[in-house]
């Protein structure tokens, strides 16, 4: 059996949880492959050691020096020396400081937090070091290229008894470093996972799993003690942020099942994400996940269905943009189309005049202050009335809906509510199918 075991920030933060990783790979002789973040937040106030790189590589390209960069060498000095290794940081923290004023994108210094963590948990295991640069492989406009990472990782991983690999990051054919968007480790142990075609991909964090509803708006709420690919990658789109949501994808042709654990917790079954499931044991939903800032524009005009074109006329005006669009409920006269505020920063009245000329509506009306709630479940498409019980229980919150979306595989419903009836909306729900 082969199980790929990927750890966060804070599983990197100290020496003391660094100690705990040790004790948990050593605890399962099956736990052969390692995937590490960099170091994150000892405590509130502390700064991530990503964050940290981000300001060295502007500092370096603003005055040519990284001053920031001292912060990175005191953390990892202090792990090296609390956790009694040997290797010496010195002559590759100076490549590393010297890499930084040279590099015109930030992926570099972003990455060498990975990098180093990785170094230390090699040596404390006494496992072999990989660098993710060469087995993760970009394409030169900068896409992952996922088949000859695959094929790439997997040759050169076969004979491998044990590796410790760093997480966020591989390389472009000219050997310059790409990273993944923010949290992208979790990305990194799912392709080790697939290339070494795992029996289970273990990631670790500082949650027992998966929650119903985010614990800060409803007050303990349940674990998700199994998911599907689909509900994951439902809730983690809409917020739920325990595991990255592109992870699922190098795992699903696999079919590996993934198995989110809590370091400071090992003994937690934490919850089991698989191809299928039949739905969260009794339960009609499986979870309720949501996100703020967002914007509708509500677009009416009348025989729209009888216009050939209009969708795509309405479509290209927020293409032409660079504008991505999330949801886009319609009626027989009426379409909405939902854009993340970020999406539209400065571009949102040029859009609107687009529209205009295009397709020359009736009536445009613009709404900001959005957020979507998912309620997700494969139980939902087996249970009569669900949609009723929610919308009741909305309704009797006072929780106003400005739009509805249902996914045509009755896997979710999503409501958009104005951000003041956000966490009074999911706790509405919340309470009317779980408590």
């Amino acid at each position: 059996m082969i199980k790929v075991c990927k750890f966060g920030g804070t599983s990197m933060a100290t020496a003391e949880s660094i100690n705990s990783v040790a004790n948990i790979i050593a605890s399962d002789k099956d736990r052969r492959f390692v995937v590490v973040s960099a170091a994150g937040k000892r405590f509130k106030s502390d700064e991530k050691i990503t964050d940290i790189l981000y300001a060295c590589h502007k500092e370096a390209a603003e005055i040519g020096v990284c001053k920031s960069f001292v912060k990175v060498k005191d953390r990892y000095d202090t792990l090296k020396k609390e956790l009694g290794l040997s290797i010496d940081l010195e002559p590759i923290y100076n490549e590393i400081e010297y890499r930084i004023t040279k590099e015109t994108l930030p992926d570099y210094a972003a990455s060498r937090g990975e990098y180093l963590s990785a170094l230390l948990i090699a040596e404390k295991l006494n496992y072999e070091f990989i660098d993710a640069e060469t087995i993760i492989k970009f394409s030169d406009d900068g896409t992952f290229d996922a088949e000859y990472t695959n094929d790439i990782a997997s040759m050169l991983l076969k004979d491998k008894n044990n590796a410790v690999i760093p997480g966020f990051y591989g390389a472009m054919p000219n050997g310059q470093i790409r990273v993944f968007s923010r949290g992208g480790s979790d990305v990194s142990g799912a392709i080790v996972a697939r290339a070494v075609n795992a029996d289970v991909y273990e990631n670790w964090t500082d949650v027992n799993g998966f929650m119903m509803a985010d614990p800060r708006i409803v007050e303990n709420p349940k674990n998700i003690k199994t998911l599907s690919y689909k509900e994951l990658r439902e809730l983690a789109y809409m917020g739920a942020n325990v595991l990255h949501p592109e992870s699922i994808f190098p795992l699903k042709a696999a079919g590996i099942p993934i198995n989110i654990k809590n370091t400071f917790e090992p003994d937690n079954k934490g919850t089991m994400i698989m191809p299928k499931t039949n739905g969260n044991g009794s339960e009609v939903i499986t979870g309720i996940a949501g996100t703020k800032g967002f914007t509708a524009i509500f677009i009416e005009k009348s025989m729209m269905n009888n216009e050939l074109g209009f969708c795509r006329k309405l479509l290209s005006c927020i293409e032409q943009l660079g504008i991505n669009i999330e949801h886009m409920p319609t009626g027989i006269d009426t379409t909405s189309v939902v854009i993340h505020d970020a999406e539209l920063e400065g571009k949102l009245d040029i859009l609107l005049e687009r529209i205009e000329d295009a397709v020359h509506p009736d009536n445009i009306e613009v709404f900001k202050n959005l957020a979507l709630v998912a309620t997700v479940g494969h139980g939902m498409s087996y249970k009569a009335g669900t949609a009723g019980r929610l919308f009741s229980a909305l309704a009797k919150s006072k929780v106003n809906i400005r739009m509805i979306d249902q996914g045509s595989s009755e896997l979710n419903i999503i409501i958009g509510v104005e951000c003041a009836d956000y966490e009074r909306a999911i706790k509405a729900i919340y309470e009317e199918f779980v408590k």
